[in-house]
């Protein structure tokens, strides 16, 4: 599929997109103020879900290149979120773990999408949040294959 590239105005459709994912960014950034990027996001939730690990482990789970994560757990080190420590079997290898801080955080932004979640069912009849769950579904799988499709042609 080819996006049109034209400087025409967006659609109601992308409006609506935008101005959902403003909100949603707004509410996160409540609830979990630290200056933390998606993708040190989804290495702390890593870890909360898979527990320590290295970083070059980090990296092969996350497909992300070794540079990019040492540059994230930098930042989230800085901020106290993660530790790291000396392995078991290869002493020059670091284990990184989450700190009681990085739980907290974690726990915080759990808390920001329940209500969320709650606020939204509050708002949608029992048939309009499985259309809406269905449609986000659809909507998270198209743009993991549109973006899982642009990585392989470049």
């Amino acid at each position: 599929m080819d996006i049109d590239q034209s400087d025409e105005e967006p659609g109601a459709l992308e409006n609506a997109f935008s101005h959902l994912q403003c909100i949603l960014v707004a509410r996160r950034t409540r609830y979990t103020p630290e200056a933390v990027s998606w993708a040190q996001y989804d290495i702390l939730e890593l870890l909360r879900l898979q527990g320590p690990m290295t970083p070059s482990l980090l990296g092969d789970r996350l497909g992300a290149a070794r540079t990019g994560i040492s540059k994230a757990l930098r930042v989230l080190k800085d901020l106290n979120l993660v530790e790291q420590m000396q392995g078991d079997g290869d002493r020059r290898e670091q284990v990184t773990a989450l700190t009681q801080q990085g739980r907290d955080f974690l726990v915080r932004a759990a808390t920001g999408r329940r209500d969320a979640a709650h606020c939204v069912m509050a708002a949608l009849t029992p048939g309009e949040q499985a259309m809406f769950t269905e449609l986000c579904e659809k909507v998270s799988a198209a743009l993991t294959a549109h973006e899982a499709e642009q990585g392989a042609s470049s």
